[in-house]
């Protein structure tokens, strides 16, 4: 075998007569070449396949193919890519070829910079690695997966050097001054405090740059070369700072320059101040700071500090830092600056850190995993996990509203757009979405009356019945549309005092905060519950911006009480929306009469029972036989006609009852649909003859085979999927006189 890497004489580079010859002369790359590591098995055993040795320069791809030169047995070939050819490459194997046919031996071919080669020189390799007559090792500073053939990767293990830690350097530099053959000890060299280690600092992880400096600060400070045996050589800062053309920053890489240095730098890139983060990324270069250090700082200031703001921030920088580790220096200071003034241009937010406010949650209580949330996988039958969950791809935005977190954290935010950048344009839409899920949970959660428009008048049906109607029935954009035609009736102002009775959902209160930043938002609820819910939603507004809310039973309170809950008892406009109203109208007049202030009105949303939907539309739809529809219609129309009671009003009893208590009513009807599921349990609602008063009246005035008849067709029309439901609101605007 050729000694391809034979120990070099005196006149040779110090970087090359320090070449490592044995496993146990080689720093660092524990990684693979530790004990137990597989190359440091194959190597030890003569047992090498095809490798690509991959990594920065400096950092003992040439040297580790020196130690297998000197380890292995078989015979081995030396080719530089930058140098060698097609015509190269057949010697090579021609000669390979013979060795394996006449003597049995193998042959080991080392390629350096093998990314070199282009395609074509590659290919003609493939074939003798494939059949085993060359056995390849491959050096580049490239990535093999993109520059090297795919073909030729394939066959090989690829095996990354990383660039020496600052105390493999360190070592590695000792030991030069040391060894009597292949360095300095022959001579006492003694470097000024710091020199030594500026080197090794600036080096940069390249362990041939850190040798040339050594040899050069050496050969350089004395005056003639070589001096006797154990003459002193000193070697100065200066002299260390010429060898490798770099200055000496203060700046310490385990004390306070270090820190306060990296300090200075985030702080700079959060302030958005470009010059600043620039300055203090070049001091941090060219002190030799590790860049890979540089990358992890700027990866944790994209979502800590950029955020939502830029989401894309996260994605420049990693791409920067992967390009870096293609390209290392100089070229890579291109990477290094193009992420850092990203990073101190782009627009930014915090709201990451709601994470730590999440787990301050989880610390305090470990709540339950809501029953609809659970794996329906496992324990639908048994435990009914699963039941009740709605799955929002079914949607036609791909979103609906449901409870995602424990019950015991209803209304907790943890989340809070900003207004800038990309999230400035989420913001809109996560609080939107957050607003109806808030009206849509708390409603249900504190409201004991039936959703929508009833046609009974009984018991409500509770718990998952209602919730499923609810979610199903795209009562989001009814909601939106209801909280619109009120807030566009009362045309507030941004300092009016805005008084809001049934706000248990939250639904106007949430839009009176946005278009009355500079006036009061008042905030009457049914139950304690309800009230801290709410407050749970705006804990994050300051104590002078949080809406006042009391709770009480009654629809609009006196004045009296109203004074002590809020710090004042006249207001500019009450608005109240319900789907049903049961009170007494000129006592709701009257009282409005008294809180509100001069020029001020109330603005009244509600469904009056007997505008709202006819089953017997249901069956018209379907065509059902022997008149059904005309039947049930008719005695819809007899019901609605005889009804009373509180529950049981007409719009004309709105009207008038603001009218006799001094207020200027004007009246206007809205249509409203929606696409319902109905379940069986509204059926057996409705037609039960002792429970519902609607049930009980359409049994008595029709015959009892129509009545069944009736019943069976309905159960028959809610199982082909959604129906549309219809009926009318009304919208009363009061002006105070």
């Amino acid at each position: 075998m050729d000694d391809l890497f034979k120990k070099s004489n005196e006149l040779s580079p110090l970087a090359d007569r320090m070449r490592p010859a044995t496993l146990e002369d080689i720093v660092g790359q524990d990684h693979i070449v530790g004990q137990g590591r597989l190359l440091r098995r194959a190597i030890a055993a003569d047992r090498l396949s095809s490798i690509i040795l991959y990594g920065p320069p400096g950092t003992g791809k040439t040297s580790l193919a020196a130690v297998i030169a000197n380890t292995t047995r078989a015979a081995f070939e030396k080719l530089n890519a930058v140098l060698a050819g097609v015509k190269d490459i057949r010697e090579v194997i021609d000669r390979a070829d013979d060795r394996y046919r006449l003597y049995s031996k193998r042959t080991i071919l080392f390629v350096d910079e093998v990314h070199r080669w282009n395609k074509a020189q590659q290919d003609a390799l493939l074939p003798w690695v494939e059949n085993g007559t060359v056995i390849l090792i491959g050096a580049t500073t490239e990535n093999p997966f993109f520059e090297v053939n795919r073909a030729l990767v394939s066959r090989s293990r690829i095996f990354q050097l990383k660039p020496l830690e600052y105390d493999g350097l360190l070592e590695t530099a000792k030991r030069s001054l040391r060894d009597k053959e292949r360095g300095y000890g022959n001579w006492n060299v003694q470097f000024e405090e710091g020199a030594l280690e500026h080197l090794v600092e600036v080096a940069g992880g390249d362990a041939r740059s850190l040798l040339n400096a050594i040899e050069l600060a050496v050969e350089t400070s004395h005056d003639a070369w070589p001096p006797a045996s154990g003459t002193e050589i000193k070697i100065s800062m200066h002299a260390a700072e010429e060898s490798i053309q770099r200055r000496a920053l203060l700046y310490d890489r385990d004390g306070d320059y270090h820190f306060d240095t990296i300090s200075a730098f985030i702080k700079s890139v959060r302030g958005s101040d470009p010059d600043a983060a620039l300055y203090w990324l070049a001091k941090m270069v060219r002190a030799g700071e590790d860049p890979k250090f540089i990358f992890r700082r700027m990866i944790i200031l994209a979502s800590e500090d950029v955020g939502l703001a830029d989401p894309h921030a996260v994605s420049v920088v990693i791409s920067c830092a992967q390009a870096f580790e293609r390209i290392g220096f100089p070229e890579g200071n291109f990477p290094l600056s193009h992420a850092c003034l990203y990073l101190a241009t782009a627009p930014k937010s915090n709201t990451t850190l709601a994470y730590f406010d999440a787990l301050k949650e989880v610390e305090k209580e470990d709540a339950q995993v809501p029953n609809h949330l659970r794996d329906a996988s496992r324990d639908a039958e048994g435990f009914g996990h699963g039941e009740g969950y709605v799955y929002p791809h079914a949607y036609r935005d791909h979103w609906a509203a449901q409870q995602y977190l424990p019950k015991t954290l209803r209304g907790r935010t943890f989340y809070i757009p900003s207004f800038s950048g990309y999230e400035g344009k989420i913001r809109e839409d996560v609080l939107q979405k957050r607003e109806l899920q808030a009206a849509i949970v708390l409603s249900d959660s504190f409201s004991d009356s039936e959703d929508g428009e009833l046609l009974t008048w009984s018991a409500s049906s509770k718990g998952r019945e209602g919730w499923y109607k609810r979610l199903e029935s795209g009562r989001s954009k009814l909601l939106l549309g209801d909280r619109d035609i009120l807030f566009n009736s009362a045309s507030p102002s941004r300092q009016d005092r805005i008084l809001i009775p049934l706000a248990n959902d939250g639904l106007l209160l949430w839009e009176s905060l946005r278009r009355c930043p500079e006036g009061l938002s008042a905030a009457l609820v049914s139950c304690i519950e309800a009230k801290n819910a709410l407050l749970g939603y705006i804990s994050i507004l300051n104590e002078d911006e949080k809406p006042q809310i009391a709770v009480t039973n009654e629809l609009l309170p006196d004045v009296a009480k109203c004074d002590e809950w809020f710090s004042c008892h006249e207001f500019d406009r009450i608005l109240i929306r319900a789907s049903r109203l049961s009170c007494d109208f000129s006592q709701m007049a009257n009282n409005a009469r008294s809180l509100l202030a001069k020029n001020g009105c109330v603005c009244l949303l509600a469904s009056p029972p007997k505008l709202g939907m006819r089953l017997s539309l249901l069956l018209a739809e379907d065509s059902s036989p022997n008149n059904l529809s005309l039947k049930l219609e008719e005695a819809e129309t007899a019901f609605f006609g005889e009804a009373k009671g509180l529950d049981i009003w007409e719009e004309t009893d709105l009207t008038q009852s603001f009218e006799k208590n001094g207020f200027e009513a004007k009246l206007e009807f809205v249509e409203q649909k929606e696409e319902r599921l109905i379940s069986e349990k509204d059926i057996d609602l409705w037609f039960n003859t002792e429970q519902s008063r609607f049930g009980s009246f359409i049994s008595k005035n029709m015959e009892k085979k129509d009545f069944s008849a009736i019943e069976d067709a309905l159960r028959q029309r809610i199982n082909k999927g959604p129906v549309l439901w219809q009926w009318k609101s009304v919208c009363l605007k009061a002006n105070a006189k």
